[in-house]
């Protein structure tokens, strides 16, 4: 794939399906979204309007990015002329499979075919194409618009030239895209998300601290770093000598269960769900988990602002 652009299906018009067709529309692209619910459909264009809008974008150019977006009402009309398919349905197996087998009875044979997904094993999503060669996993952070990060996942069947063409593709598009070269569960980023959060509740739950100190520390501390500063670069920075006296006297104490916290479990079963019940490591009242979801929202629309976009 070259710097030619392209037709970009996506099939979902949720809050991810409009986050990779924004991205792709505003980096030139045509695009074309389907979505089995009538609803997402005709409401699509204006989430994409709004969101774009957010980002700072003028109306001229909003409107210019829209001309760029068609809705299909089938999933073939979609995928008929697309040199690569992005599929952003929900997390469930079976209806990745069966999507994908449409979409490989009416895409073009040289389409990339692409799933996006958290954790779900990309190998298993592809394992009943005809053509496995030419799919593979792009896991795309919520929310895509505003989060720079795609993971690109390969399969042991997914051709290296389909690789380099995804990445050279979110690379022109403004993203920042990382290699993945196993297809494992979590990839990268999940895992090393999840390794932090399993730490977290074992302290709660070891009674060494309470959720709020676990917070204030990551926010107060070292997570004020990590967006210019890497786990390794910060290694190689103090020294890997250090590292290795700190891993010496601290990994045998850290969490190392293969399963989840009987904490998180018992808080589940209990009905203590988070923002979504109410409660959760905190009590939430719908206008605290409002002024949340926003202050995230407006810092991470900022960072796009102030931080130079590719062009």
């Amino acid at each position: 794939m070259d710097t030619r652009k392209h037709h970009i299906a996506v099939i979902g018009a949720g809050l991810m399906g409009h986050g990779i067709a924004l991205t792709m529309a505003r980096a030139g692209h045509s695009v074309s979204i389907h979505d089995p619910v009538e609803a997402a459909r005709d409401a699509v264009k204006g989430r994409i309007a709004e969101s774009l809008s957010l980002l700072g974008e003028h109306e001229t150019a909003i409107e210019t990015i829209l001309k760029g977006i068609g809705v299909s009402e089938t999933l073939s009309d979609c995928v008929a002329v697309a040199t690569v398919v992005f599929e952003a349905a929900p997390e469930k197996m079976a209806l990745k499979q069966a999507i994908f087998a449409e979409i490989e009875a009416h895409a073009p044979a040289d389409a990339i075919l692409a799933s996006n997904t958290s954790v779900m094993p990309i190998t298993e999503i592809m394992s009943k194409l005809t053509r496995r060669g030419r799919a593979l996993g792009t896991h795309w952070w919520n929310p895509p618009h505003l989060i720079p990060l795609v993971e690109v996942i390969r399969t042991e069947w997914t051709d290296e030239p389909v690789v380099n063409a995804m990445m050279v593709l979110l690379d022109q598009a403004g993203k920042t895209p990382v290699r993945v070269a196993k297809d494992v569960p979590g990839f990268i980023g999940n895992r090393l998300q999840h390794a932090l959060w399993r730490e977290a509740i074992s302290l709660v739950e070891r009674g060494i601290c309470d959720a709020a100190s676990v917070d204030t520390v990551v926010k107060s501390c070292f997570g004020r770093r990590l967006a210019v500063l890497g786990p390794l670069e910060n290694a190689d920075l103090v020294g890997l000598d250090l590292t290795l006296d700190i891993h010496s006297q601290v990994l045998a104490d850290l969490e190392s269960r293969p399963g989840p916290s009987p904490l998180l479990e018992e808080m589940v079963a209990s009905g203590r769900l988070g923002m979504k019940s109410g409660e959760g490591f905190y009590d939430w009242t719908p206008e605290e988990a409002s002024i949340v979801k926003a202050r995230v929202s407006s810092h991470l629309q900022r960072l796009e602002r102030i931080l130079p976009r590719k062009d």
